[in-house]
């Protein structure tokens, strides 16, 4: 994959939160994989550049605000004269069409207008935000998946096409049944802490050692092993408490029931009781839980590597896992501009004039 990145400054991601040796951490991973290219997309040099890349690949994706590529040349309508099966996936805030196309828009922005932030948090405090930019990451999984997509189209026999993601319906694609709950019976789904109200019992419980451990007992045949674990045969035969609606109805009982039996163990012994129990429960991990964990090593999610700056960093791994073509990180991520000359020669272009482009500012 080709980066286009414009010269002297680069992506913003580089210098974004925790840096080491000058770059972010957080770039280190983001962009492994990749070839870093400056380009002046302004001016008609740098145009010409990205019109050569586009000729021969399958996938150009581009984030910029709706109208910025067609200011530029680098159009669908000029790109796909030129490569009939290209595939566009163009990201953007609100999507190319519709009366806000030309807002700036970021992912807080999606998360909140697309009902995420509202439902996030506790009732009694403002809603709140995961610390992490997740509009981005569902945005780039939407466009993806389009992308793959429309491949399965040209496989048979069709042309390319533009694929249109908006930050806002990336998030509220995953937003469940926000929707038709409102228009089928007025209900507006609320923040409610660490609770899933209308799915019983799955919640967060406090431990005799001052942690909370995740327990969801919330199948029929779950809650009646989570109920035998904890002693509370009374709760596991009620017939009431029996399906899913019930216990719905009477959650605040059952979360005290097992709020008092965990109350009195340690989170390990807790989750050593649910694991003999066979109920689906969990500690609540950081960062330093996930490094340590086992199963993160033995499914290869924790990879050393050495990063850009020459330094040795663990990384998260590779997912989804192919059986027969599994991906791998094969380059650490680049530095500003460092394949440029490579890509540049391979479109064509000789040492004298990408030394010309760059005394130039093009590249």
């Amino acid at each position: 994959m080709v980066k286009i990145e414009p010269p002297g400054e680069g992506d913003p991601l580089r210098g974004w939160r925790r840096m080491r040796n000058g770059v972010s951490l957080w770039w280190q991973v983001q962009s492994r994989n990749k070839k870093s290219v400056t380009c002046d997309l302004r001016r008609p040099e740098g145009q010409e550049i990205v019109r050569r890349l586009a000729r021969g690949s399958d996938i150009v994706i581009e984030n910029f605000r709706p109208g910025a590529l067609e200011k530029w040349n680098l159009g669908w309508d000029a790109l796909s004269r030129e490569n009939p099966k290209l595939i566009l996936v163009r990201i953007s805030g609100y999507g190319q069409s519709g009366p806000y196309r030309e807002r700036p828009g970021f992912a807080a922005i999606a998360e909140a207008e697309a009902g995420l932030r509202y439902v996030t948090g506790f009732p009694d405090r403002p809603p709140v935000r995961p610390n992490l930019s997740i509009g981005d990451t569902l945005a780039s999984l939407h466009g993806a998946l389009g992308a793959l997509l429309a491949l399965h189209h040209l496989k048979n026999g069709g042309a390319g096409q533009v694929i249109d993601v908006a930050l806002y319906e990336s998030v509220f694609n995953c937003m469940e049944s926000l929707l038709p709950e409102y228009d089928a019976q007025g209900y507006v789904r609320e923040r409610t802490g660490s609770t899933l109200p209308g799915i019983a019992p799955s919640n967060l419980y406090p431990c005799k050692d001052g942690s909370y451990v995740l327990i969801a007992g919330n199948a029929d045949s779950l809650y009646r092993r989570l109920m035998t674990a904890i002693g509370r045969e009374d709760l596991r035969d009620d017939p009431a408490l029996a399906k899913n609606e019930g216990r719905a109805a009477q959650m605040q009982r059952i979360d005290d029931a097992i709020a008092a039996w965990t109350s009195g163990l340690s989170l390990e012994e807790v989750l050593e009781a649910m694991r003999k129990a066979e109920v689906p429960a969990g500690k609540i991990y950081t960062a330093a839980d996930i490094a340590a964990d086992p199963h993160y090593a033995a499914r290869g999610m924790i990879v050393q590597t050495v990063a850009g700056d020459g330094e040795p960093l663990r990384q998260p791994g590779i997912v989804p896992k192919l059986s027969a073509t599994p991906g791998a990180i094969r380059a650490a991520a680049p530095k500003l501009g460092e394949h440029t000359d490579e890509v540049l020669g391979g479109l064509g272009y000789g040492a004298a004039q990408i030394s010309e482009l760059r005394k130039s500012g093009i590249v």
